[in-house]
């Protein structure tokens, strides 16, 4: 059969898909049988961590940082997180990539010092040639990923990747390394067998035996070539999802792996999807990890976009239509996250609901995902509506009801900024109405985006 293996038809091609998107690759099956040793640098399988290519990454993203900066840097990343749970260690690591590490650095203080005369020291004088150098410690954060420009970083994919843990060795079909940190597994099944026991009999198996290899992952892709899922590291089956479209909701959809290679693992789009659509909440059966599914990462995209174009839209930035049960909620977080992040200005978000229960529901999750930091992010009267517009707060959750006004009387203008983005869920039951008139008498400059789980008319 041959030309007909899991090797020629799915993964070649895949690699050569991964060569095409500008990773470095290479085929690690006998990684440890060349002479010199491993060409990674690894000293035994049981390193996850390709720290020659990580300390070449951090030295080149932190030049004005001492060597012991980056040795620190690199220990605090790699050290062992084998008493954690598995959730816990990726979330320690990720909140390393995502906002840097914190070291502890000895910076050389010049201070001036007498200059020497050759006939004896010159009382008065300060030399200019001779200074005394004192030793000054400081906290430094070393940036471990350039999230500004992604292809600054080092994308490299290792195939058949030999990994051993406490008791087991497994192989990988293909990890992707940034920095010499393994953000992406791939589990390639043959064309014939199901992708579902790549889950089940595959991923479980590594994460019970390897799971150093998963503190740092970011995706995780199963595929068949011809159906393909991605998921994070704690989701169960049902919550892994295909990724039909690569640009936007109009495109025809296509399940297969070149969708969603091309769709998840392009450079940029992998580190945005990492930095800006992952989120930890924390749930009755624990911490969870979720990663945004592809109708969240292109309509989250595409609100980010008209939020750049804020003023030619005239503060219009459209309705977010998702069906029941899709996600709506984690689909303002990662909107409201990342233009807090990734956008200019101190933006207010303004959360406006009509049903108590909802409101609750939205905040929780907020909540759960560490995204309010604030004790309390709920107006509690229509007063305090007013009072927390006329602050500077991140968020503010309201019921539209607090908007409300005696017969007769217009609403006053609270706000005149126009950086306050109102996020108004299931638009179209009040947000037509008197509450909704006095909602933009309120707040004239602001721009709005609404979300529904309703089918519009």
């Amino acid at each position: 059969m041959a030309g007909y293996s899991e090797d020629e038809l799915i993964e070649q091609p895949a690699i050569a898909l991964f060569g095409e998107l500008k990773w470095k690759t290479a085929d690690c099956f006998h990684e440890f049988e060349q002479v010199g040793g491993s060409p990674l640098g690894r000293e035994t399988a049981s390193e996850v961590v390709l720290v020659r290519r990580l300390r070449a990454a951090l030295e080149r993203l932190n030049p004005t940082l001492p060597p012991e900066a980056i040795t620190q840097a690199i220990e605090e990343i790699t050290r062992d997180r084998s008493r954690m749970s598995l959730a816990a260690a990726n979330q320690e690591v990720y909140r390393l990539l995502k906002d840097g590490v914190k070291v502890k650095a000895v910076t050389a203080t010049l201070t001036p010092a007498l200059c020497t005369h050759p006939r004896g020291r010159v009382p008065g004088e300060r030399g200019k040639a001779k200074r005394a150098a004192e030793g000054e410690e400081t906290t430094e954060k070393v940036k471990v990923i350039d999230w500004s420009e992604p292809t600054k970083n080092d994308f490299f994919l290792a195939s058949q990747f030999w990994v051993t843990g406490e008791m087991y060795t497994r192989r990988a079909d293909l990890v992707g390394f940034v920095n010499g940190l393994p953000l992406l597994f791939v589990e390639l099944k043959a064309a014939h067998k199901s992708i579902e026991s790549a889950f089940q009999r595959n991923l479980r198996d590594y994460k019970a035996t390897i799971p150093h290899l998963f503190w740092y992952n970011g995706l995780i892709i199963l595929s068949n070539g011809s159906q393909s899922r991605i998921g994070s590291v704690t989701a169960e089956w049902e919550h892994f999802a295909e990724w039909k479209r690569i640009n936007s909701e109009e495109e025809q959809g296509i399940v297969s792996l070149e969708t969603m290679i091309r769709g998840t693992c392009d450079r940029v789009r992998l580190l945005d999807l990492v930095e800006n659509f992952t989120l930890f909440m924390k749930t009755k059966k624990g911490l969870v990890k979720l990663v945004a599914k592809n109708h969240q990462y292109l309509g989250v995209s595409s609100a980010i976009a008209g939020l750049q174009h804020i003023k030619q839209n005239q503060g219009r930035l459209g309705v977010f239509w998702h069906t029941q049960g899709s996600g709506k909620s984690v689909c303002m977080i990662f909107f409201a996250q990342k233009a807090l992040r990734k956008l200019s200005g101190t933006y207010t978000f303004l959360v406006v609901t009509d049903r108590t229960d909802l409101d609750e529901q939205i905040y929780g999750n907020f909540v759960d995902c560490a995204a309010i930091t604030e004790e309390k992010a709920q107006a509690e009267s229509g007063k305090d509506l007013q009072r927390r517009l006329q602050e500077d707060h991140r968020y503010v959750f309201t019921l539209i009801q607090k908007f409300g006004t005696k017969k007769g009387e217009r609403y006053p203008v609270v706000s005149q900024r126009s950086d306050v983005i109102v996020i108004t869920d299931e638009a179209h039951r009040t947000q037509y109405d008197t509450l909704a008139l006095n909602m933009r008498n309120a707040l004239p400059n602001a721009a709005f985006i609404a979300f529904t789980g309703t089918p519009l008319i």
